[in-house]
């Protein structure tokens, strides 16, 4: 298959990776400069070594130190990192998809298939938990205490917290906390008590 029709099939996917998928969900202009750039850069990169008589080893441990690069900018949401890892594949596929045809085209059809799945607003809507980042304005040491102490301010209950950072100087704690909503609990509970009732009318 012909390199340019990978090409034209990798700049398409990540167009509609980038602009139809991750730009109208979450709405983060600076990471979609982000991906295309890695995309088209991995493109570039993984042609050249396809097209050239470099060994393997070599281009792998190119990938290896790009690997390393920490991104200190900000901090990246799971779901950025997964469009990160997306953009990055497409390329892939795209500058080294020639020896493989249609595997490469059918891989980057599957990668848009999971992403526009996978993160897609109802996907999963009712587990309804959400992670933030909290600092509590007391150095708390004991875990229960501090699941108390965050549930009474969140209004919801709490599934995970780790202590990110403890100043007993200071007096602070920040603290990763993972929770359900108070609104979707609440909603929950008079699904579940609509529910009941509706049973117990049918029962009679």
């Amino acid at each position: 298959m012909s390199p340019l029709v990978l090409y034209a099939v990798d700049l398409v996917a990540v167009v509609v990776l980038v602009l139809a998928l991750y730009f109208p969900r979450h709405r983060r202009r600076d990471l979609v400069v982000a991906f295309l750039l890695v995309n088209v850069g991995v493109l570039a990169v993984s042609s050249a070594l396809a097209a050239s008589t470099v060994a393997a080893g070599l281009g792998l441990g190119l990938f290896g130190v790009l690997s390393i690069i920490r991104l200190r900018s900000l901090e990246l949401a799971q779901h950025e990192v997964a469009y990160y890892f997306a953009a990055l594949a497409l390329g892939l596929l795209g500058g080294l998809g020639a020896t493989t045809g249609w595997y490469g085209i059918a891989g980057s059809l599957l990668i848009i298939a999971i992403m526009a799945v996978a993160d897609h607003p109802r996907f999963l809507a009712r587990a309804g938990h959400e992670t933030r980042s909290v600092v509590l304005d007391q150095a708390v040491t004991d875990q229960a205490l501090l699941v108390a102490r965050l549930e009474s301010l969140l209004g919801g209950p709490v599934h995970a917290a780790s202590v990110r950072k403890l100043d007993l100087v200071n007096d602070t704690t920040l603290v990763d906390v993972r929770f359900s909503p108070a609104s979707r609990v609440a909603s929950t509970a008079a699904g579940t008590s609509s529910d009941a009732a509706a049973w117990q009318g049918a029962g009679r």
